[in-house]
């Protein structure tokens, strides 16, 4: 039997959609905090932190950690297996992008794993200031940072035309989906397309000006976006926006489309 048709290889994946699901609910939930004057991270990072303070938070990340990497391996079957009933130019999209969530959910699993173990992990905003100085001091590193800019920018707009033309439900969701759980994915996947693509145009514009300190990940561009006019309402919208996504990974959890090849 190949490892994702395996029963306890689909309930550890249904878990870890659904601490994916959590950390966005957080997530959002610190967006509308910091729209409404608090303090703290809007980051994916910064929700996990925000849950290991609260009691049994340790065990809890250690859940979110076996989750994550459940994730993680998952993507990683897909790039290496799946999509291929594709046309050849969208299986190799695909299992690109299948590679780069493998990565993201690696990450986030070693950030939780650290967190449990009472580690610290390093700043995101610190540390994409300190990538774009260190490309930055390479040769054509002005160019470099701005072609990062631009490859960032492409990923968000294609999470926004993913959500806007519900390509989530047709990859994603097995048939039968309710329709009110595709409907929060449109708003789930478009929001994280905006946010994406922010801290894309963050880096494009640190290229330009040539200052790494303009550049920034995801709660550095948020919090540019609520120094906006009418910035507290858009990153409260942001924030509700996030809270779909959340819900949405639940319903994606009780509908993971496996049968893909």
């Amino acid at each position: 039997m190949a490892p994702r048709a395996h029963p306890a290889y689909r309930t550890l994946v249904t878990v870890g959609l659904v601490c994916f699901g959590i950390i966005h609910l957080l997530l959002g939930w610190l967006c509308i905090q910091v729209a409404l004057g608090g303090q703290g991270d809007t980051s994916t990072k910064g929700a996990l932190q925000d849950l290991v303070a609260k009691p049994l938070g340790n065990v809890l990340m250690i859940i979110f950690a076996i989750g994550l990497f459940t994730l993680a391996l998952w993507q990683l079957l897909e790039a290496i297996f799946g999509y291929r009933d594709r046309e050849t130019k969208k299986m190799v999209r695909k299992k690109i992008s299948s590679a780069a969530r493998m990565i993201m959910y690696s990450g986030l699993g070693v950030s939780a794993l650290l967190l449990a173990l009472g580690s610290e992990t390093s700043d995101s905003e610190e540390s994409a200031k300190s990538t774009t100085a260190t490309l930055m001091e390479l040769p054509f590193g002005q160019i470099l940072v701005g072609l990062v800019g631009v490859v960032v920018i492409a990923v968000g707009i294609a999470h926004i035309v993913k959500g806007v033309r519900r390509k989530f439900a047709r990859d994603d969701l097995a048939p039968g989906a309710p329709e009110w759980g595709k409907k929060l994915g449109v708003v789930g996947w478009s929001v994280k397309g905006i946010s994406i693509g922010l801290v894309g145009a963050l880096f494009l514009w640190a290229a330009i000006s040539f200052d790494p300190e303009k550049a920034g990940a995801t709660d550095g561009a948020l919090k540019t976006l609520q120094d906006q006019p009418f910035g507290q309402i858009l990153l409260i919208a942001m924030g509700l926006g996030f809270a779909c996504y959340g819900v949405y990974c639940f319903v994606w959890s009780r509908n993971v489309n496996f049968e893909h090849e």
